[in-house]
């Protein structure tokens, strides 16, 4: 039993691997893949909105499908989509085929994504389920530090569709572990709500074009009408998701305060965080003229960090409780922030450094615990709902934060020249690096906020012990 327990958590850590390398490896690639494929900069930032947009948009519907199919089955489908599209992505003739590749592989990550936290909740009891998050975060951490550094070097010494093809084998073993281990829930009578699915994925594609193509292209009526039509839709979105049996996103579920509490702070951690790593790169590459390479080894550390000590974070959740665990890790992060509010055109390169680890620690200490927070607040039949809705919410997070974080910083230099800073094509000298400097700094406050309200809310959760209603292995028969 224990053995066969940590055999699946290995098959959830390796998809959380692969879907969370598949977030990040593509950015320091982005310029490579542009002159390969020989399109303009503003189709190919579609390989990685794509991607983060199906994952935002379809979280909780296909975490939805393991609930209605089965979570085993849901989980090794997923698997096998992912692997077919990375390997379609690697032989892509051209950026569409390469858009549409990624689009079908963002389906297998959220088959992944959307069944992992309620398998590991399926077969862990609730004082074992920090360790369990802990490790899977640990997965998630791991990838993102092998996105951004295997990103520099696959790109640089085997060419750059090989960022994709890697995921085959990595891919098999993991579909491996999960077709011998990982049975099938109970089966539970839920719908997919496909009004608010439509709705939600045209509201994030009308929103992130229009505000991409005000970045890359300039304030233009088009542009913005995209944008307010997107926000608008967020009106009829709601209304719907309120009269639905099961919508996208539950509203239900935030009347529970430890659950919504939990949900507000992953969603805002995700919208205030992940656009740091973006701002910091921006920084090394135009302001610091390193190389993509050399600027993803400088936040090697804090990944590090984070993944040696999330499973114990993980851990020492289960014995304390995850809300100040949680608090703490966020806390953690916005000081983070503050210490790359240091930044400046001549400051010292170790500023980067000192605040990867500090954000790593935080990282930690949030995730793992923060999940376990989440699970503790659900049903055990809506498992697979909930740990949909946990990364729907975190992954529009991370749409939105891309969107935020290119969008205030291109504000304080002519747009072209930031979304080319971004893809790392351009060294910003003189004058012109301190006023992109100031943009940076605003978009890093606006971060800075968003992870203080994040804190606020994990801290105002309560003591978040899971329900005791763990039945050994019942998971997994019928």
């Amino acid at each position: 039993m224990s053995e066969h327990r940590n055999l699946i958590l290995a098959s959830v850590m390796i998809g959380m691997l692969m879907s969370a390398i598949d977030t990040t490896i593509v950015i320091l690639a982005l310029p490579t893949i542009t002159e390969s494929l020989k399109a303009p900069f503003l189709d190919t930032i579609w390989v990685i909105l794509i991607y983060l947009l199906v994952l935002a948009a379809l979280t909780t519907q296909l975490g939805r499908l393991g609930d209605i199919f089965g979570r085993g089955r849901a989980f090794n489908i997923g698997f096998l989509l992912f692997i077919a599209g990375s390997a379609a992505s690697g032989a892509a003739p051209d950026a569409r085929f390469l858009i549409a590749a990624r689009a079908f592989q963002g389906l297998g990550a959220v088959l992944i994504q959307g069944n992992s936290s309620a398998i590991v909740a399926d077969y862990f009891e609730p004082s074992q389920r920090g360790r369990a998050f802990g490790i899977t975060s640990m997965g998630w951490n791991i990838g993102g530090v092998l996105g951004i550094v295997l990103g520099g070097i696959i790109t640089t010494f085997i060419g750059w569709r090989y960022i994709f093809y890697i995921n085959v084998p990595v891919g098999l073993i993991g579909f491996a572990l999960g077709l011998k281990y990982i049975r099938d829930n109970r089966r539970t009578e839920t719908k997919i709500d496909y009004a608010g699915t439509v709705l939600l994925v045209l509201l994030l594609s009308l929103i992130s074009y229009g505000a991409v193509e005000i970045a890359g292209n300039g304030v233009k009526a088009s542009y913005i009408a995209m944008v307010l039509v997107g926000l608008v839709l967020l009106v009829p979105f709601v209304l719907i998701e309120r009269r639905v049996r099961d919508p996208v996103i539950s509203m239900s579920a935030f009347r529970e305060k430890l659950l919504s509490l939990s949900l507000t702070a992953a969603t805002l951690q995700a919208v205030g965080f992940l656009s740091v790593l973006f701002l910091i790169i921006m920084y090394l590459q135009g302001i610091r003229g390193m190389t993509p390479l050399d600027a993803s080894l400088l936040l090697v550390p804090g990944y590090v960090v984070s993944s040696l000590l999330a499973p114990r974070m993980g851990r020492l959740s289960d014995r304390v409780g995850p809300r100040l665990i949680a608090g703490t890790g966020i806390a953690l992060m916005a000081v983070g922030v503050l210490v790359y509010l240091q930044m400046g055109v001549s400051t010292s390169i170790y500023i980067v450094v000192l605040g990867s680890i500090v954000t790593g620690i935080g990282g930690a200490m949030f995730w793992p615990s923060n999940n376990s927070a989440v699970m503790a607040g659900a049903p055990r039949n809506l498992y697979g709902s909930i740990s949909g809705l946990l990364r729907t919410l975190t992954n529009i997070g991370t749409l939105m934060s891309y969107v935020i974080a290119i969008s205030i910083a291109a504000l304080s230099v002519p747009r072209y020249v930031a979304f080319e800073v971004f893809l790392g094509v351009t060294k910003l000298v003189g004058g012109v690096s301190s006023k992109f400097m100031v943009g940076i700094h605003a978009a890093l406050i606006a971060s800075l906020v968003i992870l203080v309200g994040a804190a606020i809310a994990s801290f105002s959760g309560g003591n978040g012990r899971a329900r005791q209603d763990y039945r050994p292995e019942s998971a997994g028969k019928k």
